[in-house]
């Protein structure tokens, strides 16, 4: 099963293509790079919260729905491990007076409504649907009935209990087309022609309209404060996770993930090659039994370098973790996922690019 290594993770291509689905991005590709990210974190923090010995019991929200034993113990991790500061007043203050037009009371109307529906879908239906309301509007302009009769007696709406009303209302309540004729009129008048929506015509009369109102400090500042404090929580726990990540990619593959998700040790600790020198001692005696070619290349290469053969790996070594990116871990794994020793193998072959550059490609143009 083909793998791959996602923020010194390595996970199952099956496991990405099924995670894949609980994220809709713009493109495949995308929805595949998000889920490898989601995958690595979650398995990252999985790791460091056992490593802690921490235990979490699952808790409910308010709507009943009960946390896994996995996320609850993510939970705790970010609990013990992340520090978020409480805004002071003075930073509420400056987000409520840079930002004064998010805390308003809403607009609000009250209007009333006589829905003409078409008895079909025809236009001929349609037509005959709209004549009835202009005849509505007609009468209402020669004041032979009021409103709320008129909607009683001949509205196809529930609101026609009620004369019509659709009581206070604010925007985004109605559609757009009814809306936007409410905004033009006055308080106390009715729309000069009938308006048609989805629902069939209607004869529209706005009741009064009030403006929103500017709300003091006092009352929005514990919202501001929440959202402050949320906004940094998310802040501190993105820091913490790219640390995380980025721990993990020196180390090289430092985690793995089995097939049905389960948390496993890396098939490859470069780490240890950044140690005391002790590895690369394992090294030279490997590579002149099994690529003396390679070994003696790495030789000169140190020799050229005025570096002992432990230094030179090393250096290679932490080259390679500081610039690899997840492609190539991601290669290095393919190369030695056979090998009797897997760390060894990996390590001959970033060794073996490192003295041997890929060459550059070139197109020849041919012109004329």
């Amino acid at each position: 099963m083909r793998t791959i290594v996602v923020d010194g993770v390595e996970i199952p291509e099956a496991l990405i293509a099924q995670e894949a689905q609980n994220h809709p991005e713009a493109s495949g590709s995308a929805a595949w790079a998000a889920a490898g990210h989601a995958l690595a974190l979650r398995a990252l923090l999985l790791q460091r919260a056992r490593d802690l010995g921490l235990r979490a019991e699952p808790e409910s929200d308010a709507a009943g729905r009960e946390e896994t034993e996995e996320e609850a113990l993510i939970r705790a991790l970010l609990d013990e491990q992340l520090e978020v500061a409480a805004p002071t007043e003075a930073e509420c203050r400056r987000v409520y007076e840079a930002e004064r037009h998010r805390f308003r009371t809403p607009a609000l109307s009250e209007a009333s409504h006589i829905l003409i529906e078409a008895r079909s879908g025809d236009e001929g239906a349609l037509a005959a649907a709209r004549l009835r309301a202009a005849e509505l509007i007609w009468r209402l302009a020669d004041g032979e009935a009021s409103f709320a009769d008129l909607a009683a007696e001949h509205s196809d709406c529930p609101s026609s209990a009620v004369g019509g009303s659709l009581g206070q209302l604010q925007a985004g309540d109605l559609v757009p087309e009814i809306e936007d004729v409410l905004a033009a009129l006055e308080p106390g008048e009715v729309c000069a022609e009938p308006v048609l929506s989805r629902f069939g015509w209607h004869v529209l009369k706005l009741e009064r309209r009030t403006p929103g109102r500017q709300l003091p400090f006092e009352i929005v500042e514990e919202r501001i404060r929440l959202h402050l404090e949320s906004r940094a929580w998310t802040a501190a726990a993105a820091r913490y996770a790219a640390d995380l990540a980025a721990e993990a990619r020196a180390k090289g593959v430092a985690l793995s993930l089995t097939a049905d998700g389960g948390v496993g040790p890396g098939s490859i600790a470069l780490g240890d090659f950044l140690g005391d020198g002790r590895a690369a001692a394992r090294l030279e005696p490997w590579l002149a039994a099994t690529d003396p070619d390679l070994a003696a290349r790495l030789s000169r290469a140190a020799q050229a370098a005025g570096e002992s053969v432990a230094d030179f790996v090393a250096h290679a070594v932490a080259e390679f973790a500081d610039e690899a990116d997840d492609e190539r871990w991601t290669n290095l794994v393919s190369t030695a996922r056979d090998a009797p020793d897997p760390a060894l193998a990996c390590l001959a072959s970033l060794l073996r690019s490192k003295i041997e550059p890929a060459r550059r490609a070139f197109t020849v143009i041919r012109r004329g």
